[in-house]
């Protein structure tokens, strides 16, 4: 059993929400759903709570009311070896959503995701400031994050 779990509290759309992630990342599944009874609180037959798995990493997501709303304070970073990789989660995740700087993005429920670039820490480390300041120079401003403008700067 994994020893921490990031648990999502969405509005009454976390089913809605585990089927565009599991669609989303390849190595993913539900693995279990629990709905709401007679008793409620929420209407009965939708889900009060649910386990899915994105890559090994499991989540849970509640239907749990309006009373909470996603921030930015709080992502998820998606690493990625190529552009149709970043390109890929980039259109699945910010359809509805809305797309932010170097990156970010919120999907349409309101959770924060970074696509970025597994060689863009690399690219930012260089022993060269000079080749590290220009890659931050074009990430900064770029929105969807593109590997060859980063490759491109650190070249110069």
């Amino acid at each position: 059993m994994q020893k921490i779990t990031p648990f999502l509290w969405f509005d009454s759309n976390a089913e809605e929400a585990m089927n565009l992630y599991v669609s989303t990342f390849k190595s993913s599944k539900i693995v279990n759903v629990s709905r709401y009874g007679e008793a409620g609180p929420g209407p009965k037959g939708s889900v009060m709570v649910g386990t899915f798995e994105i890559e090994g990493q499991q989540f849970l997501a509640l239907n749990g009311g309006p009373q909470y709303k996603f921030t930015p304070a709080v992502s998820f970073v998606v690493n990625c070896e190529t552009q149709q990789e970043i390109d890929d989660y980039w259109e699945k995740l910010s359809d509805g959503g809305q797309t932010q700087q170097c990156g970010w993005l919120q999907d349409k429920f309101g959770l924060s995701w970074q696509i970025v670039p597994t060689i863009l820490g690399k690219l930012l480390q260089d022993k060269d400031p000079a080749k590290s300041q220009r890659v931050m120079k074009a990430m900064l401003d770029m929105v969807k994050i593109d590997i060859a403008g980063l490759q491109k700067a650190y070249e110069g």
